[in-house]
């Protein structure tokens, strides 16, 4: 078997057998139900998957490095043979989690890890940060409020406010997921996403006729954000639920980017011009002063 130099194998180069386990190689899994030890203790242990394992140790073999690693020194520093090594960081690689340098550089890390620890943080605390402000603006109008993001392509609900007499019945949150464009929170963000963003939540999802009210066409709903940018807030006339209308706006980080979005809904009943106003005046303060806040913080 040959290798280029550098260390970076080339698939033609992997052997068609299971290559021979080396010296300090993991020891394979042990068949299912076999016990090793006095009393069988292997087998009342929990079962251990011996790939997650070793994929593991390659991010953190990567992850103490200082530079980037070819193969060869990646497989003898997890003591593993460099065919199964290849085979493990290609599907690191093709996952998104280890960079190859090209050019027989060898591998690094690439920064999904720390997006997807910053994103768990932020997923964590952003519902604790709003809670507070959520329940106030909820009291003020005597309303449900909630806080949505944009998890991919899919508009997810992160909090809620539920007020009992106010009788408004909400769509379903599987539906809701898919219908950022008939919603308010989903305007919201969508009208400060980049295009390319905004098209593909679009194509994913389509444009879903709720109510007669929905918009169902990409020309009419440009027009749309378009308004939301320029009044700061957005609107769901009746357009995912009939009898339900809500007003939104967007929260924005330390870098001014959107993040998320907070809403607040009422029964169409209620829905009179001047209470319209208050709703939307009230909505954009509170997102105003959470974005001040994010800010602040570099939340």
């Amino acid at each position: 078997m040959s290798m280029p130099e550098g260390g970076a194998m080339t698939d033609s180069a992997l052997p068609s057998k299971p290559a021979a386990r080396r010296p300090g190689d993991a020891p394979a899994d042990p068949a299912p139900g076999a016990a090793t030890g006095a009393g069988g203790d292997a087998a009342r242990a929990p079962r251990r998957i011996q790939s997650v394992e070793r994929a593991l140790r390659l991010l953190e073999i990567l992850a103490s490095a200082r530079e980037t690693l070819p193969l060869g020194r990646i497989a003898e520093r997890a003591g593993l043979n460099p065919s199964t090594c290849h085979h493990l960081i290609r599907t690191l690689v093709d996952c998104g989690y280890v960079l190859n340098a090209g050019h027989n550089r060898g591998y690094m890390l690439s920064s999904r890890l720390q997006e997807l620890t910053e994103t768990g943080a932020r997923r964590a605390d952003i519902s604790d940060f709003a809670r507070a402000d959520l329940a106030a603006l909820s009291g003020r109008l005597g309303l449900g409020v909630q806080l949505a993001e944009m998890q991919g392509t899919l508009l997810v609900t992160r909090f809620k406010v539920n007020v009992a007499n106010t009788h408004v019945i909400e769509a379903d949150e599987v539906v809701k997921m898919r219908a950022a464009h008939a919603t308010a929170t989903g305007k919201a963000i969508l009208a400060w996403l980049p295009e390319a963003q905004t098209l593909k939540i679009i194509s994913e999802h389509g444009l879903t006729r709720f109510t007669p009210r929905t918009i169902t066409s990409l020309a009419d709903l440009t027009e749309e954000l378009r308004h939301v940018r320029r009044n700061r807030y957005a609107v769901d006339n009746e357009e995912l639920k009939e009898g339900v209308v809500c007003y939104g706006a967007a929260l924005r980080n330390e870098k001014g980017a959107v993040i998320a979005s907070i809403s607040a809904s009422m029964p169409a009943a209620l829905a009179t011009d001047t209470f319209r106003e208050t709703v939307a005046r009230e909505i954009v303060a509170c997102a105003r002063g959470l974005s001040d806040r994010l800010r602040l913080g570099g939340f």
